[in-house]
């Protein structure tokens, strides 16, 4: 592996990293114009979702291994050449199945760039700054999930045809990225045949109770953050009757930034302090999110998306760093592969369930009790925190 670095390197794998993700939210604002072009109806939108994150939950569960099998830089490419291919298929779509295709395969180009642009960054960046590595990591990650959605919010707005120019954009920028690689030097030497097989999903017994509390936080706020992406343009039409592409864009990026800054702020808290001021954020945040519901109130909800968006960050982490610090080298992929299997069933399958309510009882109904089910399940765990004790020190 190199040793020294490579800044040219870690810059393109960055920009790959970034803009794979910026494809998987950009669908976000033009939920309701592919209601209206294909006739679907709220339901639909959550479940297309969903699928969204069962492509990446499959994709970790089945590929996760593969970057350290062949090398970092060819999963990337096949990453990026999934994330062309999703975007090829959202730009010529003409019906629902079209959209799910997109959809599941933006899911697994997402689960095959997290893995090995975090592993490739980590080994191009210099190894005597691994916080510069994590950092890079985090806002390419978030940072292309919170670009995606604002991207297209923008262009829909202000340019003809919306629910093309946006994948024209994010293809082109694909394809630059595919042909930036080209100068990026593979870090890792010794390969292994490919073996494609289920991860096992695990959890070693001397974290298990911090790594439950983690979950079950970390993954409220995911669930809070799905619902937050596949509904607000529904929220916003229906109820506060704003077509604006962009006021909807903006609720969601303003989400995924503040979880770009709450993993940031783990760094400076204990485990504790960090678990606990994450489990009052989800309550605070999902108070806000069912008054904003309630009282059809657009600042509230915007402000309820950044507490959401940073309690979610500093749970997330939280539980990384207990895994990385606590768990033996060899079992860490197992439960980091297990910790953002839930993560990523916590973003779609809430959503869902969202979605059948809204069906049955309308939309604010709905958002009022799910802002509940989130709220209910961080005091759940603030109350083990307060019964019980954890020591991971501030890295």
């Amino acid at each position: 592996m190199t040793r020294s670095g490579s800044p040219s390197g870690a810059v393109r794998v960055a920009f790959a990293f970034w803009i794979t993700l910026v494809g998987t939210t950009v669908p976000t604002p033009l939920y309701p114009l592919y209601e209206m072009e294909f006739g679907f109806s709220s339901l639909t939108v959550t479940v297309v979702y969903a699928l969204y994150a069962l492509g990446v939950v499959v994709g970790l569960l089945v590929f996760g291994r593969l970057s350290d099998q062949i090398g970092r830089r060819p999963v990337i490419l096949i990453a990026l050449g999934l994330s062309v291919a999703a975007d090829a298929v959202f730009l010529f779509a003409v019906d629902l199945a079209m959209i799910v295709v997109g959809r599941i395969i933006a899911g697994l180009s997402a689960a095959l760039i997290i893995g090995a642009a975090t592993a490739a960054l980590a080994e191009l960046i210099d190894r005597r700054h691994p916080k510069r590595a994590a950092t890079v990591s985090i806002f390419a990650n978030l940072g292309g999930l919170a670009t995606g959605t604002l991207l297209s919010g923008i262009v829909s707005d202000v340019a003809p045809d919306p629910l093309r120019l946006p994948w024209v954009i994010v293809l082109v920028l694909a394809v630059v990225a595919i042909i930036a690689l080209r100068g990026v030097p593979e870090t890792v030497q010794d390969r292994s045949p490919v073996t494609l097989r289920v991860q096992r999903l695990s959890v070693p017994a001397a974290i298990r109770g911090d790594f439950v509390r983690s979950a079950i936080t970390a993954g409220a706020g995911f669930a809070a953050l799905g619902v937050l992406t596949s509904v607000t343009g529904l929220f916003l039409g229906m109820v506060l009757h704003e077509r604006s592409h962009t006021l909807a864009a903006l609720v969601v990026f303003v989400a995924f930034a503040g979880a770009a800054f709450g993993q940031l702020l783990t760094r400076v808290l204990s485990s504790r302090a960090a678990l606990a001021y994450a489990c009052v954020g989800l309550v605070v945040g999902a108070g806000l999110l069912a008054f904003s519901m309630w009282m059809a109130l657009l600042a509230t909800l915007f402000v309820s998306a950044a507490v959401i968006g940073v309690a979610s960050g500093v749970a997330v982490g939280d539980g990384v760093a207990t895994i990385t610090m606590k768990t033996p080298p060899q079992h860490q992929a197992e439960a980091v592969s297990t910790f953002f299997a839930i993560l990523f069933a916590m973003l779609g399958v809430p959503a869902v369930g969202v979605g059948l309510l809204i069906q049955t009882i309308g939309l604010q109904p709905a958002g009022e009790i799910f802002s509940a089910v989130v709220a209910v399940l961080a005091l759940v765990v603030l109350l083990s925190l307060v019964r019980g004790g954890r020591a991971r020190p501030a890295t």
